[in-house]
């Protein structure tokens, strides 16, 4: 038709403007709906389609939005009046992409902001309700039971603990979720019980656990500020416990946890921001007063496991905004001073926890400018506090160095060697005050190293410690002087030529050592730079043989090591290693000693006392005064400061205990089985190793239900399985390959587990070996795992040499090794009787094995080679059974069978009237036919 004025089109909208101004929906529908069939210009067609689908919003309809869209693809307001139809429609994912990309193009604009995270909060809700709230009667009576006050004890803890286990299982995480099981969890924990905290917050970790959605919808119900404030509480059980949540909640939201969502993902909002509000929110915890020392160990603790990148080649943006945000906060908290009034709380711990989150900070960084930056963070922090006319700030600042000498060495040596830093220090070792001296003295002490920058303390820290030593009335300040002098002295490691420095001899100082360890007249933060001190004079023969004589002295450091304080640790560890000489031992070639002699060099000699037979009285010693149960203490300790040198360490310990098998049943009992999984599954690579061989020869004499107990069992199997490989050395493979066979003795449940951490093709390897102890352990090994089906199904299998092993090591001369063989085959041959035909073809010698196996003189083989031979007879193929007793079999049958009782033999003689009355009802031989 005849092209219409634009005038009139236009003049439709504006009438379509003045019908929706007052109020009149469908006329203005009406105006617009005429102008959208005449209109040819683009922008102003887009312009309508908007107008009318506003209209449209009060009727629903989402359609016109979207052609104002397609017709101009960044009109902001079609978009945003999609979003709102839709979101009417229910159609709210739909919606909340569309509100996304408004609040991209414009991200000042307050409304498209409020909408977006109302909707996200929507979606998250119904992402993880699926449906509306539920009434579930089971977790409902769960709730009502807890949130009575009037309810017994035993069966609110009852209620509790079901609560907790449901939630450990997807379904029942969503079943507490649909039945309003947040806010109940919130009510539980404003009760301000202990008992209804704790069980809340691991009934909230539960459901936090491996679901995204889920875990951000329970964050924004339950607050991070709140959960902040229940980890700042003075109780330990329920800051580890939140800890934990934090912990489940960071791994779901960073997907550390391997579940797949599909569609629910892109429906989640980005999880940044909440991470970000919880890495901000610990950062604030490390230095508030109002925050628990218990509270500040885990917050410090979330840190250095959670900011760190996992992998080298990811970005370490956390770390660098962690440093800007929060390292003035941490070495506020390694400068506190406990003796000094209005401090933070702290814990024993605390300090040392903030050293290894400073030491996993600075280890992330990547380049030069950065660790630049750290370093002058911390240089102005120092400078900030030194104050001559403050004694308190100056001691705060010397404290945070020795922060800093316990983390990031090289930061904290710096410093040392700063202009100013070494006299204060010297200067504060005179004060009249004990604790400008005590502090003074720990961060020489931390100073003293090979590695310091500060010629100072190489030239004049033992002339200073010395003097300090002599001239102190304080037994506080001398112990910790003699450690100082015990670390810059001891060079030599365990050479006996350099013993004699400092003062006196060696002994003498290490004596003074013991007998303040055993005066519990002393503070335990003292008697712990006694064994500091020890750790070091231990490297010395003649002090570790004295000090495990000194059975109290042992036993006062075993109990300092169960102590709440952990920093000792490390200390412990290093004595314990230097008792049971399990440090790696360099090799002196005998040409290299004459060498040095002649040409008057040092020549390292390795002390009588560090001989073999020392050494094993040593360990017995250890045994005797209970360093088992210590050492299973100490395992148990927090990451941060159990870090994996102090577990390789404590490893070493552990195997050195474990060599003679008649302690082994001592450390089983005081729960050193249990105490080695952990130290068999993280840490170095040479720890793991210790562990699991020390688990190995564990196992292999142990009964495992006791040594392992519970579900503890299960875990055992890989770290022994990891001994099989051919690169661990043949000891190693001998004794995981023992402990293997004692498990697999025990449950088909362990045999599978064995098998499922893929340990047959490794023990089938070590049959074949030329080394005849393990190709016999690897045999017996197999014999006990034959009875599981996946291992049968291998032997079944056609195009492999298995089957034929087997034959052939039941024909080799060893009675252990014929023992194992022939047991695995009167097994298998057993549940399997195909494989007895499979049994003839695999090797021309199997008749002569069977005959040779069936006239052994050792009982137990003639046992193993008559089953099979029953099992032959007994598996349904007429042509081998007839080819057996066609051969010289049947007289051997007869010999045996025809003899008399025999207690030493009855078991073969048995097998071979078995075998003939099988034979008899074969029809194969007559009755009473006698021999030819």
């Amino acid at each position: 038709g005849t092209r219409p004025c634009p005038n009139k089109a236009l003049g439709r909208p504006f009438k379509g403007n003045k019908h929706f101004q007052a109020g009149e929906t469908d006329e203005a529908i009406d105006c617009y709906s005429k102008a959208i069939k005449v209109c040819k210009d683009k922008k102003v067609l887009a312009v309508i389609h908007r107008n009318r689908s506003a209209c449209y919003l009060k009727k629903v309809r989402a359609s016109d939005a979207s052609k104002a869209i397609d017709v101009d693809a960044a009109d902001i307001k079609a978009l945003y009046r999609r979003c709102q139809a839709l979101e009417k429609l229910g159609k709210l994912d739909m919606a909340f992409k569309d509100v996304q990309r408004c609040a991209t193009l414009e991200p000042k604009n307050k409304t498209f902001l409020e909408t977006l995270r109302r909707l996200g909060a929507e979606i998250q809700s119904k992402v993880s309700l699926k449906s509306t709230f539920s009434t579930d009667s089971r977790v409902q009576n769960m709730f009502d039971i807890l949130l009575d006050e009037e309810m017994e004890k035993d069966k609110r803890e009852k209620a509790a603990n079901n609560l907790i286990v449901l939630s450990r299982e997807d379904a029942g995480a969503e079943r507490i979720f649909q039945n309003n099981g947040v806010p109940l969890l919130v009510n539980m924990i404003e009760t301000g019980k202990p008992e209804m905290i704790l069980a809340a917050v691991r009934t909230l970790s539960g459901m936090c656990t491996g679901h995204k959605a889920r875990a951000m919808a329970i964050v924004h119900m339950v607050g991070v500020d709140k959960m902040c404030s229940i980890m700042a509480v003075d109780n330990e059980e329920i800051a580890l416990a939140t800890c934990n949540f934090f912990q489940c909640v960071n791994d779901s939201l960073t997907g550390g946890d391997a579940r797949e969502y599909g569609k629910e993902e892109a429906l989640v909002l980005d999880t940044s921001k909440d991470l970000k509000t919880i890495l901000l929110s610990l950062l604030e915890m490390v230095a508030s007063k109002k925050v628990s020392g218990h509270g500040r160990d885990q917050a410090l603790n979330l840190l250095t496991k959670n900011v760190p990148r996992r992998h080298k080649n990811e970005n370490n943006t956390r770390a660098l905004f962690t440093i800007d945000h929060g390292l003035k906060k941490i070495l506020k908290v390694c400068g506190q001073i406990s003796e000094l009034p209005d401090q933070l709380p702290m814990t024993e711990n605390t300090q040392l926890i903030a050293s290894m989150c400073l030491n996993k900070l600075y280890d992330d960084l990547k380049c030069d400018p950065e660790r630049n930056n750290f370093r002058d963070i911390c240089d102005d922090y120092v400078k900030s506090k030194i104050d001559p006319n403050n004694m308190d700030k100056t001691i705060h600042a010397i404290n945070t160095i020795s922060g800093l000498l316990q983390g990031p060495f090289d930061v904290g040596n710096a410093l040392v060697g700063r202009q100013g830093i070494m006299e204060m220090m010297v200067a504060l070792c005179g004060s009249e005050r004990e604790v400008d001296q005590m502090v003074a003295v720990e961060a020489l002490i931390h100073a003293s190293s090979k590695m310091s920058r500060a010629s100072f303390i190489i030239t004049n820290g033992v002339s200073l410690l010395k003097d300090i030593y002599k001239k102190t009335k304080n037994e506080r300040i001398k112990i910790r002087s003699l450690v100082g002098l015990c670390k810059l002295g001891s060079a030599g490691g365990d050479d006996y030529s350099l013993r004699q420095f400092a003062e006196g001899s060696t002994e003498k100082l290490a004596k003074q050592c013991r007998k303040w360890l055993c005066n519990p007249q002393i503070d335990t933060k003292t008697r712990k730079w006694a064994i500091e001190g020890l750790a070091y004079l231990t490297n010395d023969a003649d002090v570790k043989d004295d000090f495990v004589e000194d059975e109290p002295a042992l036993k006062a450091m075993f109990e300092l090591a169960k102590s709440k304080d952990k920093t000792i640790l490390y200390s412990v560890a290093c004595t314990l290693i230097n008792c049971a000489n399990c440090y790696d031992k360099k090799e002196i070639l005998p040409e290299l000693i004459q060498l040095a002699k002649f040409s008057k060099q040092h020549v390292p000699e390795q002390h009588p006392k560090d001989k073999k037979d020392f050494i094993e009285k040593r360990v017995k010693r250890l045994l005797k005064a209970g360093v088992t149960s210590a050492l299973a203490v100490m395992v148990k300790a927090d990451n941060a400061i159990l870090t994996d040198q102090t577990k390789e360490m404590l490893a070493r310990v552990f195997l050195a205990l474990s060599e003679d098998p008649r302690d082994r049943g001592i450390i089983v009992a005081q729960g050193g089985g249990k105490a080695l999984i952990p130290l068999a599954l993280e840490g170095t690579d040479l720890g793991k190793v210790k562990a699991s061989h020390a688990l190995a020869k564990i196992a292999a004499i142990s009964n495992p239900e006791i040594a392992f107990p519970g579900e503890r069992v299960y875990e055992v199997v890989r770290p022994l399985v990891s001994l099989l490989h051919t690169d661990r050395d043949g000891l190693q493979n001998f004794e995981a390959l023992k402990g293997l066979t004692n498990l697999a003795g025990y449950s088909e449940k362990l045999r599978v587990k064995i098998v499922k951490e893929k340990a047959l093709p490794e023990i089938e390897n070590h049959m074949f070996e030329e080394n005849d102890q393990i190709r016999q352990a690897a045999t017996e090994c197999m014999c006990n795992l034959v009875t599981c089906k996946q291992v049968q199904e291998r032997y079944m299998e056609d195009g492999n040499d298995k089957l034929k092993l087997l034959v052939l090591l039941s024909g080799e001369d060893d009675d252990n090794l014929q023992i194992a063989a022939a047991g695995a085959l009167a097994m298998i041959t057993a549940s399997q009787k195909k494989l007895c035909t499979k049994l003839t073809c695999v090797t021309t010698q199997w008749l002569e094995i069977m005959q040779r196996l069936c006239l052994h003189t050792n009982p137990k083989i003639q046992h193993r080679g008559l089953v099979i031979v029953y099992n032959m007879l007994n598996s349904e193929d007429s042509e081998l059974a007839k080819k057996l007793i066609e051969s010289e079999l049947l007289e051997i049958l007869s010999v045996i069978g025809k003899a008399e009782d025999n207690p030493k033999r009855q078991e073969p003689i048995d097998a071979a009237r078995t075998c003939l009355v099988k034979a008899l009802e074969l029809g194969l031989i007559k009755p009473f036919t006698s021999p030819s």
